[in-house]
């Protein structure tokens, strides 16, 4: 009888290494948090917390990681940029073809995780996703360098692509027909959500792994906000 080849990295038998990922551990000295130490509004407290992490010295503060889920409750979750927030929400661009876009119009509930391990922080926002006016997304498109507007042309996002040289070809043809200094047209399928919270937690590492948590969400009737914490 032949006995079929099995790939080692494919084998049931761990592989031989020197690292044991259940003994990566920090042990957070940071500071904590209170609810008196926090602004009124989550709005405030993002932007306190966000020129901090600016002030950090970290690499892409504005970086988040989105979760969406499908129509049948299936999730997904990648990293985007953050472009702006204000007491509307939170912002960010990509193309509607994409599968987190099809998925929030699908299901517009949304997660957005700001992760700032370096200064043991996380913000989590939850709330519903709107696609921003074809105004407001004009206006963002036009300050994206050139190349990155060509990009949101050439690339189908979330699709499948024979090759890189399908896509390096399909920009070439684009930096032809839009050369340096002539305007790009925004895509049509390409555009803004704006996440509008019903929750806004802000996490801080502490010692013993007893961390802060503390969460605004809608106050009585939907007036204002309240703080609560949640146990780590």
């Amino acid at each position: 009888m032949r006995v079929p080849h099995v790939d080692p990295q494919f084998s049931a038998r761990p592989a031989a290494r020197t690292y044991d990922p259940a003994a990566m551990r920090e042990h957070y000295r940071a500071e904590g948090i209170t609810e008196r130490d926090l602004a009124a509004d989550p709005y405030e407290q993002f932007t306190r917390w966000f020129e901090q992490a600016v002030a950090s010295g970290l690499f892409e503060p504005n970086a988040m990681v989105v979760a969406t889920a499908d129509a049948a409750g299936r999730p997904s979750a990648r990293t985007v940029l953050m472009k702006s927030f204000d007491t509307r929400g939170f912002v960010f661009y990509t193309n509607y073809t994409s599968r987190k876009g099809r998925e929030l119009a699908e299901n517009p509930y949304v997660s957005l995780l700001f992760p700032w391990h370096p200064i043991a922080r996380q913000v989590i926002v939850t709330g519903t996703a709107r696609r921003t006016g074809r105004d407001e997304t004009a206006a963002y498109f036009r300050t994206r360098p050139h190349g990155s507007q060509l990009g949101a042309w050439a690339s189908a996002q979330s699709s499948v692509v024979g090759s890189r040289e399908e896509l390096d070809r399909a920009y070439g043809e684009l930096v032809d027909r839009y050369p340096p200094g002539e305007q790009v047209p925004v895509p049509p399928e390409w555009g803004g959500f704006r996440v509008v919270p019903d929750a806004v937690e802000f996490w801080q590492g502490r010692e013993n792994r007893l961390h802060d948590r503390l969460r605004y969400v809608p106050g009585p009737g939907g007036e204002g906000w309240r703080i609560e914490r949640l146990s780590p």
